[in-house]
C-alpha cells in the first residue's frame, strides 16, 4: 500500500470494503460490475493520457513554485478589483473551515441555520448600503448582476402597457468594460437593443424602458445620478445603477433617489481578487419586483415551537418551476464569498467601514494634489477613490513597469488610478515617485494623509447604516471568533457525515487542494494586470483547460463560465454562434428531455432559442422514437438537444449514439449537461458518445467544494467545429478566433478556484481518476442493493445497476401518511443531510454516495433508513404525532421537562447506537415555509416583525 498516494486518501472504500461490497452486489469483480453498468459502445478504448500522478507533498511543492511565476505588483488598474486585506480571523474560521467550505445549499434549513444567518447578515448589509428594499443571498460577479437587472427590468416593463413593446435599453459609456460586454452577450437573444451613450446627453426618450450607470464610473467620476433617475422616472425609464459597495459608505444610496435595481460586488470586503474570483455580487431591487429577483433571497419564519428560524425564501423562483418561462437561469449563489464578505461588516462594523472608506477617499484626495503640484492634471471633479491623469501614458506605464506598478491606461493620453485599502503612505509616496520621475522633477514626499471632501455635496451619504446589533457587537477577534464558531456549531457539513446528495456530488474537498487558496501569490493578482505578471495562473490554467479537453474528448476548453448554468448559457450561445457562422441564424429550436434539469429550459430561452420538449419512457430513459419525430419534424430549424449523462434518472441510455446521431442528421448540435460527470471520468466521455459541447460543474466532479451554496465554476468543452466561437474578454485576449462576447465579468472566470480542480487531477492522474469514478458507480450499487426490501429503486440499467447515483421511491408511504419531506427530516435525527428531495421525480429521493464515502459511512447511513422504514411501518395514516411527522428533534425538545409525545425521548434523539458517539442537533424544529412566503422578511429585522398580520 502506497501511503503517499493520493488516491488512497481520496477514495473511501479500502480494498477489503471493495470485496464485501462487490459480494454484497452480488459480482465476482469491480470491473463486472461496470461492464454490466456502462453500454460497452461507450466504453473507451485507452487510458486518459494525463501526466503521473503527484503525492499530496509534491504538488504542494509543484504549486508553490507555480506562485512564483506570478507576480503580485502594487496595483491601481481598478475596474471593479481592488487589493483587500481579509481578517486573518476571517480566513482561518471561514476560508480555510471545512465546516463552512464543505456545506451544501442550505435546501434542509433545519440544519443550516449558521450560514442562512450569514446570509441574511449579507442581504441586511446590502439593503442598508444601497437603500433598496429586497436583496437576494448573492450572484456570481458584477458583471451577471447588471444583466440581470437589465432582464428583470426587460421582464417587467410587460405589466406596463405603454412599454410593453419597448426594447432599447440605455447603458452609460462609463460602464466597466467587461459589464458591457457581458450586456452585449444576453442583450441580442432575447431582443433588447443596448444603446451606449453619455449620461448627460440622453434624452429620456420613451423609446427606452431602461438603463444602466456606473457610480462611481469605470474612470472615478462621480456622476449625477440623482438627477439622471428623476429624470428617467418622469418617462417611465426603469433604472439600474452598478454601484462600488466601499464608496456607498460616503456615497448616498441610489435607491434613496428612486434606483429601481442596484448590483455590485462585495469584492473590496475582505475577498482577495483571485486573478478574477471567486467573489460575491450583490443584487437589490425593489420589493415590488421580489418574485422577478434572480438566485436565492433567504427569509425568516417560524418553525414548529413558533421560534424564529432562516431558510430559503420564494422557491417557487427556482427554474424547476418556471421551466421556460423563467426569465434567469442563475439557480445558485457565491455563499462562501458573501458569508466572507458580511463577516468583513460585522467585524469592522459602521465605525470600522467609514473609517477605511475615509482612508481610502482621503488617500486618493492627497495624491491629486501632490500630482497636481507636479504639473499633472486630474480630471475627475468629484471622485471617491480613482484618480484620472491626463499625461503621456507610454512614459508613465514605461516607468510604472519597471517600478513594478500597475496603473491603467485608456488611452494615449489617460492614466487612472485607483487608491484602495491597502494603500498606505509610503505606498502614495512611491506612485508620486513615479509621476515625479516622468515629469522629470524632484519628488514630494508626503507626511500625513489630508482630510479633504472631493464628492458633492448632494452626493454625500446622509442616511444611517448598519445599526442592526449583529453589526455592532463583535469587533474583537474573539468575539467574531466565537461568532462564527457558533453559526457553524448549527450547520451540518462534510466534516460531521456524509451528504448523498443525487446530482450534486458532494465529495473530499481535500486541505492540499484547498491550502493555495489563501497564498498571497495567487490571491493578489488583478485579472487584467499584464500577462507576464501571471505566468503562474497561464501555465495552470492552461494546464486545467488542456486536462479537461482531455477528459471530456473534446477539442478545447473554456474556463470562463462562473457556475454551472453559466455554463449551459455558454454552451448553448457557441451553438447559436457556430449555427449564424453558416448563414443558419434560422436555427433555434432546442430539444429539451422532461426529465432534464430546470436550468435547461431557462438557459434555452435565454440564449434566444424555443424549447421543445420530448418524452421519457416508463423506465426513465429518452424516448428515441419522440425524438425521432421532433427532430424531423423540425429539420430546418432545429439547432441543438440538451441531454444529461448518464441520465437525470441515474441511468446508462443505451441509446444515447443514437440519440446524438438523430440530430446530427437533422442538422443540430449536442449539448451535453455534465452534471453527471462523475459516472464518465476515464471510462466514457461526451467527445466519445457523440455530443458537440459540454458544461463540466469543477464544483461536483472535480472537487471545488461547495462553499454552502457557492462557489462554482462551470467550464464548456467543445469540439474541433465550435473552437473559433469560444467566449472572450475585451481587455484580456481569451477565446477563439471569433469569440463570442463575454459570458462572465473575468477572462478566466473564477481563476482561485481553478485551482482545487487542477490538484484534484494532478494528485490523482488517469488511473485514480478512473477509479474513482469506478468507486462511485461501486458505492452507489452497493447502497442499492442494502436498501433492497426497504425502498425501491425507480429506475435502473437493463442489467439492474445504477450509475453512480440512484433513485428511491417513497411514493408508496403515502399510504402511511408519511411524505418524502418527512424521511429528510427524520434522517437529520440520525446525524444525516437528506439526498436530493423530489428531483427529478416528485415523492423521491435521489442518492450519491460519491467515491469519498467508507463502507462504514454508508453502513451508518444504509442502516439509518432502514430504521426509517421500520418506523413507517409501525406509523398509522390517521396519526399525525409520530416520530417522523415530529422530526426534527431539538435538543431544546429532548431536555424538556415536559415530554408529551407518544414515543420516547431515547427514540426520538438516540434512534440507533452510533447516534450517540456524535450527535448533530438540529439548532431549530421543522420551519413553516408557507408561513415565511406570506410574511416575506429578508433582513435581520425586530422579533416584532414576525407576528403574523
Amino acid at each position: 500500500m502506497d501511503t503517499n498516494a493520493f488516491a488512497l486518501r481520496h477514495i473511501g472504500p479500502r480494498e477489503a470494503d471493495q470485496i464485501a461490497m462487490l459480494q454484497t452486489i452480488g459480482v465476482d469483480s469491480l470491473d463486472q460490475l461496470i461492464n454490466e453498468t456502462i453500454p460497452n459502445d461507450i466504453r473507451l478504448k485507452k487510458p486518459l493520457n494525463l501526466e503521473e500522478p503527484m503525492t499530496e507533498h509534491e504538488y504542494l511543492l509543484h504549486i508553490h513554485d507555480m506562485s512564483k511565476k506570478n507576480k503580485a505588483y502594487k496595483t491601481y488598474i481598478g475596474l471593479g478589483y481592488h487589493p483587500t486585506i481579509m481578517p486573518a480571523v476571517i480566513q482561518r474560521n471561514i476560508l480555510e473551515n471545512p465546516g463552512w467550505y464543505t456545506a451544501y445549499t442550505p435546501y434542509q434549513a433545519e440544519i443550516a441555520q449558521g450560514r442562512l444567518e450569514a446570509l441574511l447578515n449579507f442581504q441586511t448589509m446590502v439593503i442598508d448600503l444601497t437603500g433598496m428594499e429586497i436583496a437576494n443571498a448573492s450572484l456570481l460577479d458584477e458583471s451577471t448582476a447588471a444583466a440581470e437587472a437589465m432582464s428583470l427590468l426587460f421582464a417587467v416593463r410587460e405589466r406596463d402597457q405603454k412599454k410593453n413593446n419597448v426594447c432599447k435599453f440605455f447603458v452609460s459609456e462609463n460602464i466597466l468594460p467587461q459589464t458591457l460586454s457581458l450586456l452585449q452577450t444576453r442583450a441580442n437573444p432575447i431582443g433588447i437593443e443596448l444603446v451606449v451613450g453619455k449620461e448627460d446627453e440622453f434624452n429620456f426618450s420613451s423609446d427606452f424602458f431602461g438603463a444602466i450607470l456606473q457610480y462611481p464610473g469605470k474612470d472615478g467620476q462621480i456622476t449625477d445620478i440623482k438627477s439622471f433617475i428623476a429624470n428617467a422616472s418622469n418617462v417611465q425609464i426603469k433604472v439600474a445603477v452598478a454601484a462600488d459597495i466601499l464608496s456607498l459608505i460616503k456615497l448616498e444610496a441610489p435607491g434613496t433617489f428612486g434606483a429601481d435595481v442596484v448590483v455590485g460586488t462585495t469584492q473590496r470586503f475582505g475577498i482577495p481578487m483571485g486573478y478574477g474570483g471567486p467573489h460575491a455580487a450583490y443584487f437589490a431591487t425593489k420589493e415590488s419586483y421580489k418574485r422577478d429577483l434572480p438566485g436565492r433571497i433567504i427569509g425568516v419564519t417560524k418553525d414548529a415551537d413558533g421560534n424564529r428560524a432562516l431558510r430559503m425564501a420564494l422557491q417557487t423562483r427556482e427554474q424547476h418551476i418556471k421551466r421556460d418561462k423563467a426569465t434567469s437561469n442563475i439557480c445558485t449563489a457565491q455563499v462562501l464569498l458573501a458569508v466572507m464578505a458580511s463577516m468583513y461588516a460585522v467585524y469592522h462594523g459602521v465605525e470600522g467601514l467609514k473609517f477605511i472608506a475615509n482612508k481610502v477617499h482621503n488617500s486618493a484626495v492627497t495624491l491629486a494634489k501632490a500630482l497636481e503640484k507636479l504639473g499633472y492634471k486630474q480630471v475627475n471633479t468629484s471622485y471617491f477613490d480613482t484618480l484620472q491623469i491626463k499625461t503621456d501614458s507610454k512614459k508613465i506605464k514605461r516607468i510604472a513597469k519597471e517600478k513594478k506598478v500597475n496603473l491603467f491606461y485608456p488611452d494615449g493620453e489617460t492614466v487612472t488610478i485607483s487608491i484602495n485599502e491597502t494603500t498606505a503612505i509610503r505606498d502614495i509616496n512611491y506612485l508620486i515617485s513615479v509621476f515625479a520621475e516622468a515629469a522629470e522633477k524632484e519628488t514630494i514626499i508626503i507626511s500625513s494623509i489630508e482630510t479633504y471632501n472631493k464628492i458633492e455635496d448632494t452626493l454625500l451619504r446622509e442616511t444611517e447604516f448598519l445599526k442592526d446589533t449583529v453589526f455592532n457587537t463583535y469587533h474583537s477577534e474573539t468575539e467574531l471568533m466565537r461568532y462564527i464558531k457558533s453559526l457553524e456549531r448549527k450547520d451540518l457539513a462534510l466534516n460531521h457525515s456524509m451528504i448523498s446528495l443525487g446530482s450534486c456530488t458532494m465529495k473530499l474537498n481535500a486541505a492540499s487542494e484547498m491550502l493555495p487558496l489563501s497564498w498571497f501569490k495567487w490571491g493578489n493578482i488583478h485579472p487584467f494586470a499584464p500577462l507576464k505578471q501571471a505566468k503562474g495562473y497561464l501555465t495552470v490554467l492552461k494546464e486545467l483547460e488542456d486536462q479537461l479537453t482531455e477528459i471530456t474528448g473534446f477539442a478545447a476548453t473554456s474556463l470562463q463560465p462562473n457556475s454551472g448554468a453559466q455554463g449551459e448559457y455558454a454552451g448553448l450561445m457557441v451553438i447559436k454562434a457556430y449555427h449564424e457562422s453558416r448563414g443558419d441564424y434560422h436555427r433555434n429550436i432546442c430539444l429539451i428531455p422532461s426529465s432534464a434539469h430546470g436550468t435547461n429550459p431557462a438557459s434555452a430561452v435565454m440564449a434566444g432559442m424555443k424549447v421543445v420538449v420530448t418524452k421519457s419512457t416508463d423506465e426513465g430513459n429518452i424516448d428515441v422514437e419522440d425524438l425521432r419525430e421532433k427532430a424531423e419534424l423540425h429539420k430546418e430549424n432545429l439547432s441543438a438537444l440538451m441531454v444529461t449523462y448518464p441520465s437525470t434518472h441515474g441511468v446508462y441510455e443505451s441509446a444515447i449514439k443514437e440519440i446524438t446521431q438523430i440530430i446530427h442528421d437533422n442538422g443540430g448540435q449536442v449539448y451535453m449537461d455534465g452534471a453527471n460527470m462523475n459516472a464518465q471520468v476515464g471510462l466514457t466521455n461526451p467527445g466519445n458518445i457523440g455530443a458537440d459541447v459540454c458544461h463540466l460543474n469543477l464544483h461536483k466532479t472535480f472537487a471545488i467544494p461547495h462553499g454552502g451554496g457557492g462557489p462554482g465554476v462551470g467550464p464548456i468543452c467543445v469540439a474541433k467545429q465550435l473552437v473559433p466561437f469560444l467566449p472572450g474578454n475585451p481587455l484580456v485576449k481569451t477565446g477563439g478566433e471569433k469569440a463570442i462576447t463575454a459570458i462572465s465579468a473575468a477572462p478566466y472566470g473564477s481563476a482561485l478556484a481553478c485551482l482545487i480542480s487542477y490538484g484534484y487531477i494532478k494528485m490523482l492522474g488517469a488511473e485514480g481518476l478512473t477509479q474513482a469514478t469506478k468507486i462511485a458507480i461501486l458505492n452507489a450499487n452497493y447502497i442499492k442493493k442494502r436498501l433492497e426490501g426497504s425502498f425501491d429503486t425507480l429506475y435502473s440499467g437493463e442489467q439492474g445497476r445504477a450509475a453512480h447515483e440512484m433513485i428511491v421511491d417513497c411514493r408508496p408511504f403515502k399510504a402511511y401518511g408519511i411524505e418524502v419531506v418527512d424521511i429528510a427530516k427524520r434522517l437529520m435525527d440520525y446525524g444525516f443531510h437528506a439526498p436530493t428531495v423530489s428531483f427529478p421525480v416528485a415523492g423521491t429521493l435521489m442518492i450519491e454516495p460519491t467515491e469519498s464515502e467508507s463502507k462504514a459511512e454508508m453502513d451508518r447511513f444504509c442502516d439509518a433508513m432502514i430504521a426509517i422504514k421500520k418506523e413507517i411501518d409501525g406509523v398509522s395514516k390517521d396519526d399525525e404525532n409520530n416520530v417522523l411527522k415530529n422530526a426534527p428533534h431539538t435538543l431544546e425538545m429532548i431536555t424538556a421537562n415536559e415530554w408529551y409525545l407518544p414515543y420516547s425521548r431515547e427514540k426520538a434523539a438516540f434512534p440507533l447506537d452510533y447516534v450517540r458517539q456524535n450527535k448533530f442537533w438540529p439548532s431549530v424544529r421543522r420551519v413553516d415555509d408557507a408561513y415565511g412566503d406570506r410574511n416575506l422578511i429578508c433582513s435581520c429585522t425586530p422579533v416584532e416583525a414576525y407576528l403574523e398580520v
